[in-house]
């Protein structure tokens, strides 16, 4: 028997008990059917001594679920996606479920792939960060009674929910810090542009010129991804033309964009911030080890990922859900890459 896979079965015919009975203790039913501590304690040593591993698939099909849930990034070399996944991870972990990861690559024909074969790998539920240009395949899939949640990224006025941040707000509070400190030429490198994360932070920061009775210069916002590349790209084209247009500041809208920035003006010998200003959304864990540690908006919060799983979870289990829409506050970290250019007037 020590040679052969411990089963209910096998373990019930070594302590010469009924199946049903060993079947309860194991499964953590002992106290629902008034099984004797004495029982309970027996099957559960026996169990350990045994090596037993619970038959998931069987488990699978007595229950119709397969304790495993589908988490869709749009790239997960981003630490700001990875710290998600493990977030995700983690919370998943503790109920019992396992987790597949499937890396759209910021594709949509990817991402569609990817719910695909989510759906045909019958997971218990979804979690995901969409591209966030189209949504008719996502409206499919949650029309089809498979949970769904939406993390980052989202769309306004379509019945999914999601868990994001207040991007808008963020963004803001990034720009009027900018304006505060005498800075009105402020650049912009915007991400994947249709993206709601994108859009929010773009509209806070030419409601916060506006606000302050600034001029929104269009000629003022680059770029179309939250990468490395475009913010290199980008950075290069705004020093380029830095005696054109005055720029003073720059708003990057993903950390990704902000260490291409960061290059392209190590490359130009660009000073920061005596020679232009930077503030980031995204904080990193390099943003205050560097030479000139960096002002960040932080929209990372530990309830993200909680509160994720908390919807999904309340979906799986059929339960109601209260609220289905949540955005999480921001946080404004000021450090030393912002200029106050008020003091050279006032000198």
């Amino acid at each position: 028997m020590t040679h052969k896979r411990a089963t209910i079965t096998s373990i019930a015919k070594h302590l010469k008990l009924d199946v049903s009975t060993v079947s309860r203790v194991l499964n953590g039913l002992a106290k629902k059917y008034r099984i004797s501590e004495k029982t309970v304690e027996l099957v559960t040593n026996t169990a350990k001594e045994l090596n037993y591993t619970p038959n998931k698939i069987a488990k699978s099909l007595r229950l119709k679920k397969t304790f495993t849930i589908g988490l869709i990034v749009p790239d997960i070399s981003n630490p700001w996606f990875a710290e998600i996944a493990l977030r995700i991870e983690k919370e998943s972990r503790k109920k019992g479920y396992n987790v597949f990861l499937c890396n759209s690559s910021d594709d949509l024909a990817i991402e569609i792939d990817s719910i695909n074969l989510l759906s045909e790998w019958k997971v218990d539920g979804v979690i995901m960060v969409p591209i966030g240009l189209e949504y008719n395949h996502l409206l499919n899939f949650y029309n089809s009674k498979i949970p769904l949640v939406l993390i980052d990224r989202f769309f306004k006025n379509v019945e999914i929910p999601y868990v994001s941040t207040n991007d808008y707000s963020g963004a803001f509070d990034a720009i009027e810090h900018l304006i505060e400190n005498g800075h009105e030429n402020i650049a912009c490198i915007q991400g994947v542009i249709g993206t709601s994360s994108n859009t929010q932070r773009v509209e806070g920061y030419e409601d916060a010129l506006k606000k302050h009775h600034i001029n929104v210069n269009k000629e003022y916002i680059f770029g179309d991804n939250f990468n490395f590349e475009n913010g290199y790209l980008q950075t290069k084209k705004i020093i380029k033309n830095l005696n054109k247009t005055n720029i003073t500041a720059i708003f990057s809208t993903s950390n990704q964009i902000t260490l291409g920035a960061l290059k392209a003006m190590k490359e130009e010998n660009i000073n920061i911030p005596d020679d232009i200003s930077i503030i980031s959304f995204d904080e990193h864990n390099y943003s205050d080890l560097l030479y000139i540690p960096i002002s960040t908006v932080t929209h990372f919060d530990d309830n993200l990922g909680k509160k994720a799983i908390e919807l999904l979870f309340n979906q799986i289990n059929n339960k109601t859900i209260e609220q289905d829409n949540i955005l999480l506050p921001t946080h404004l970290t000021k450090r030393k890459s912002v200029k106050n250019r008020l003091q050279e007037v006032t000198k």
